[in-house]
């Protein structure tokens, strides 16, 4: 049985505030509340907000060491010198390594090669094969893309072989910055950008159009390269405020009209709608396949084999011949087809684990281990048990003799300081309040395990253990009118920090044949009728819900939470209500 979930209403904005928006904007008061609740309280912000602009992006070189770097490559492209662009194996760093690789190609400059780190051989960061091989390839600068934040050893190291560092990074910084010609991260202490909430990709563009603003080329000869980025700045979920929302509205237009060869090869792929891509398109549907390329273990015995998975990845993004493009987004595709057959496997034999393992269940932590697992999909397997189970989980595996994992957390929990209070049991560890990754000795497995879940045990709030829906507004039926729609559709591109709003409406009920449809009767489709309102009826989805088909299907009334979405179908758009979560109405 699916766990409960606890309904919250957000606190409503200020009546006066509210009331004076709807007045002056001409919203309905519903929509102009959910602009208070953003901190949208003025008409001024509302503008910049409805109205999103390029000129409001802001001026790279207030970003600590931009001149510096903007210097060195110029030297560098005047020279002719060979350049190295360097990035992570997820979305973020594969995408801005095509964005920086495609503008320097733009800009005439051919002595380029890129490097993704294999994960499996090198892990995370700057590596000293990706150095030792930029040497042996006579590189005299490495521009790092989305990682080399604390790359501090590396740095030097490079530097004794006569390579040159530009640190491109997103990630908090530990208190020694490396001895780069230049440390590009809006997180550094010392550095004064007004926005320190850019993608790995946001970063490397600041760059890109801090050059470009020196050497007086046009800026719109860079807005092309915005696909790459709102495809970054979904997957990595940074806030979707501020220069984020300018910059991934622009490039979902640009993604939208004429997306680079390689984008639209796996937009095809995915089949969607060629001039309806939205922010959850990408997190869902182009990011995945992105993504796994870089979680696959390459074939070591395959001559033919790309250096790493998001090599790969990097390939499909920079090609400009779209037959060609195609061929690596198949490539792409296929290793997406592993990943999730592999990550379905994994998911169920942990969840098969602790099912046979009571005392398991009844803990508020997990942590599964098993040698076998991929390094590659232990952090989607821990946030499929989530799913499940709800609470803090750690998946484990083995990697190089070292065990190795990925946790993720619930709302509000702290996962972060859970970890680091086994940091003595810890080769190494790094990350944030909801996902951390980690890695230790084989013998130190179990005194982990022990004392993680008695950190949870002792420090979690018993309600973060039953999921939560936030709900914006309650609305009635008769609310949603095509201009509610068409207004609603302006507080896109949804994301963190604007959310898609969650609407709550009650005594609704079943007009026609409710039907559980989806490979396997997962999913519950309705249309469904307001009392008030009986004449208004609407289509709904309730993915993954078909605890109450019964119910509804008689005919009883039941509470809905959900969000209103565009369903484009042949030419056709229709409102659908996306249902969150359903509560039977009990007389």
């Amino acid at each position: 049985m699916p766990i409960e979930k606890r309904w919250v209403v957000k606190p409503q904005g200020a009546p006066a505030t509210v009331a004076a928006m709807a007045s002056a904007l001409r919203l309905s008061p519903v929509l102009a509340n959910l602009l208070v609740q953003r901190g949208i309280d003025t008409v001024e912000k509302a503008e910049k907000f409805f109205n999103p602009s390029l000129a409001d992006l802001h001026d790279p070189f207030l970003m600590k060491d931009m001149d510096r770097a903007v210097a060195r490559v110029e030297d560098a492209v005047r020279a002719g010198e060979k350049i190295m662009i360097y990035g992570d194996y997820d979305v973020d760093g594969c995408t801005a390594v095509a964005l920086v690789y495609k503008f320097l190609r733009q800009i005439g400059h051919k002595n380029l090669m890129f490097y993704i780190p294999d994960r499996y051989t090198e892990g995370y960061g700057i590596s000293i094969k990706g150095i030792d091989l930029a040497a042996r390839k006579g590189v005299g600068l490495i521009i790092a893309l989305d990682c080399g934040i604390k790359a501090t050893e590396k740095v030097v190291y490079a530097k004794t072989k006569g390579v040159d560092f530009i640190i491109c990074d997103h990630h908090l910084p530990a208190e020694e910055i490396p001895q780069a010609v230049a440390v590009l991260d809006p997180k550094r202490v010392d550095c004064s950008y007004p926005f320190d909430e850019l993608s790995g990709c946001g970063v490397g563009f600041k760059l890109v159009q801090a050059y470009a603003q020196k050497n007086d080329i046009p800026f719109r000869q860079i807005v092309s390269l915005l696909d790459l980025l709102v495809v970054s700045i979904a997957s990595d979920i940074v806030p979707l405020t501020g220069e984020n929302r300018i910059l991934a509205h622009f490039g979902l237009e640009n993604l939208n009209r004429e997306p680079s060869k390689g984008l639209l090869s796996i937009i095809k792929i995915c089949g969607l709608d060629k001039h309806n891509i939205t922010i959850d398109d990408i997190v869902f549907k182009i990011g995945p396949r992105i993504n796994a390329a870089g979680r696959m273990r390459m074939d070591e015995n395959d001559e033919n084999a790309s250096p790493s998975g998001g090599h790969a990845a990097v390939e499909l993004l920079i090609e400009g011949n779209e037959s060609v493009a195609q061929q690596f987004g198949s490539v792409i595709d296929a290793y997406n087809q592993d990943r999730k057959s592999i990550d379905r496997s994994v998911t169920q034999e942990a969840h098969d684990y602790i099912e046979r393992n009571p005392e398991l269940k009844r803990l508020k932590s997990t942590v599964v281990y098993n040698p076998k697992w991929m390094k590659g999909i232990v952090g989607i397997v821990a946030s499929r048990l989530i799913e499940t189970y709800y609470r803090p989980t750690v998946v484990l595996t083995m990697s190089n003799g070292f065990v190795t994992g990925s946790a993720r957390s619930v709302p509000g929990f702290d996962l972060y300081q859970a970890v680091e209070s086994c940091s003595d049991l810890l080769e190494n560890f790094g990350g944030h309040m909801y996902a951390a990754g980690l890695t230790m000795r084989p013998e130190n497995v179990g005194e982990f395990t022990r004392r993680f879940n008695a950190f949870v045990e002792e420090n979690i709030d018993p309600q973060m253990l039953v999921p939560q829906v936030d709900i914006d507004s309650e609305l009635l039926f008769s609310d949603i009118t095509p201009e509610f729609r068409r207004s609603l559709n302006r507080f896109q591109p949804f994301g963190p920090g604007n959310t898609a709003p969650v609407f709550m409406t009650c005594g609704v009920s079943n007009r026609g044949d409710a039907k559980l449809v989806g490979m396997d009767c997962e999913h519950l489709r309705m249309d469904l009728v307001q009392r008030q309102k009986p004449n208004t009826s609407l289509q709904t989805i309730a993915f993954q819900q078909p605890t109450h088909y019964e119910w509804v299907k008689s005919g009883r009334p039941i509470d809905i939470c959900y969000q209103i979405v565009e369903n484009h179908y042949r030419g056709t758009v229709t409102t659908q209500l996306r249902i969150k979560d359903i509560k039977p109405v009990m007389k």
